[in-house]
């Protein structure tokens, strides 16, 4: 199992995740809202800006500070 560094010393496994979408657009916006009433969000910003969304194949939705540039060269450097 290959652990992605989200920021803040938070980890998930690369192979679950679906997407890594920017938090502006209107659907991410959406999805985040849904994934909160529902209590499949996870904030691991720890109080900071959120920068991107993770999707997972659990139906998780995760928020993260780093961008989605960010942990797009973390996600293919840990698939190597």
């Amino acid at each position: 199992m290959t652990l992605l560094n989200i920021g803040y010393s938070n980890l998930v496994a690369v192979e679950h995740i679906i997407a890594i979408i920017a938090h502006d657009t209107a659907p991410a916006k959406r999805l985040v809202a849904e994934a909160k009433e529902s209590g499949r969000l996870i904030d691991a910003t720890c109080g900071k800006r959120t920068q991107s969304v993770i999707i997972t194949d659990s139906d998780h939705v995760i928020l993260s500070a780093l961008s989605t540039d960010s942990l797009d060269r973390r996600a293919s450097g840990a698939e190597e």
